[in-house]
């Protein structure tokens, strides 16, 4: 998820287009905050690990 939120920015910010920007930010926070709470134990999803 951080993975194609970096892209989305990337191909948001070469093409100007804001809504590709917006959404790589947004998936982008959650892909770590997700990796945060699976680095200190807490299931994510059912799963005790989450990369």
């Amino acid at each position: 998820m951080i993975i194609l939120g970096v892209i989305l920015l990337v191909i948001g910010l070469l093409a100007g287009i804001g809504i590709l920007w917006t959404i790589g930010i947004v998936l982008v926070a959650i892909g770590v905050l997700l990796w945060i709470l699976g680095a200190v134990g807490h299931a994510v999803g059912g799963r005790r690990h989450y990369w």
